[in-house]
């Protein structure tokens, strides 16, 4: 099965998320983080096997920036 994951940088960790899923891991590299996030994600779904796997759409947006005083 194929999922997709968004890693994101918080301080001195990457943290990745499994849009499908909801499944979170964490690493110190991008690849560490995804690595620990497909073993969450396959222990998860031993545990919660999906049926049908939905497809993510993956899309970006723009937000107005906020005028601050």
């Amino acid at each position: 099965m194929n999922f997709t994951a968004i890693v994101v940088k918080e301080e001195d960790m990457y943290v990745a998320k499994c849009a499908e899923i909801g499944t979170v891991s964490q690493g110190k590299t991008i690849e560490e983080a995804v690595e620990n996030l497909k073993e969450a994600t396959g222990l998860y779904l031993e545990e919660f096997p999906i049926k049908q796997k939905n497809k993510a759409i993956l899309t970006t947006f723009e937000v107005a920036s906020v005028a601050r005083a």
